[in-house]
């Protein structure tokens, strides 16, 4: 299959999805690889941060296989329950990645390329990104969370425009709309991520998990309950020799050597 995994620093792992001659789509086999790579990264205790991103230079996921994946989610539907979420890659339903995620964006980044961004943490891309949710076109809807995820990020207008029309926008735009965090020259793009990464997982394995979970949180439930859970969570590490250390390496100037509890 073509998605690539490899392992750098023993803790942060890289994924590409590499179908350059078909722009990085998936179709419905492609689709379960890349959902059972997100299940390995899950599962490795080791792993602390994976880069998503694609191969070729033109694209770094235009969504679905159109012909081959649409017949299948059409015969899907004929037997769902309404409600019945249905996770891209293995990566745009709730909750199916644990631990914090980069996607490294070149060219197109589109309908559910640009929802399985979206479902990332971070996301940077280069000066040739273009982003965009063309689902109306084709007489459906982004239906792995673009519908959800895009408004919380951009803004409702932006958003709607965005959905409503299927326009492309590009990196520059989705830079000063908050859509991604930093836009790159192409040669700068992998070392940008891995040096996110890095930092990521230089920092309290235990921290930068709950406070992942913390900011997650905030966009689902009221500021009364997000911030009891906040305190909730910063209770907790407060107690752990994570934040011990953490104190005591601030105190003698040197580098933290967190444990994970």
């Amino acid at each position: 299959m073509s998605i690539d995994f490899k392992i750098i620093d023993q803790s942060i792992a890289h994924i590409t999805i590499n179908r350059p001659e078909r722009l990085n789509s998936l179709d419905v086999q492609h689709d379960r690889s890349l959902a059972n790579v997100w299940k390995r990264f899950n599962e490795n205790p080791d792993l602390k941060v994976a880069i998503l991103t694609g191969a070729g230079g033109r694209a770094f996921c235009t969504g679905a296989d159109i012909l081959d994946y649409i017949p299948h989610r059409r015969r899907m539907a004929e037997h769902q329950s309404g409600n019945a979420a249905v996770s891209f890659g293995g990566l745009t339903a709730d909750n199916d990645v644990t631990k914090p995620t980069i996607a490294a964006i070149d060219g197109f980044c589109v309908a559910g390329g640009l929802e399985l961004a979206l479902a990332c943490d971070i996301r940077i891309a280069t000066h040739s990104a273009r982003f965009a949710l063309p689902e109306v076109k084709w007489g459906i809807l982004p239906g792995g969370g673009g519908t959800q995820r895009l408004g919380k990020i951009v803004g409702l207008g932006v958003a709607m425009r965005m959905i409503l029309t299927g326009d492309e926008i590009s990196a520059e735009v989705a830079l000063n709309n908050g859509l991604v965090t930093d836009v790159v020259d192409r040669h700068e793009l992998h070392d940008v991520a891995l040096d996110i990464a890095r930092r990521i997982v230089s920092n309290g394995p235990l921290a930068v998990a709950a406070a992942r979970q913390a900011v997650l949180a905030s966009f689902e439930v009221p500021l009364f309950h997000g911030l009891a859970q906040e305190a909730e969570l910063q209770r907790h590490l407060l107690l752990t020799d994570d934040a011990r250390e953490g104190v005591a390496a601030f105190s003698e100037r040197r580098k933290p050597r967190y444990i994970g509890r």
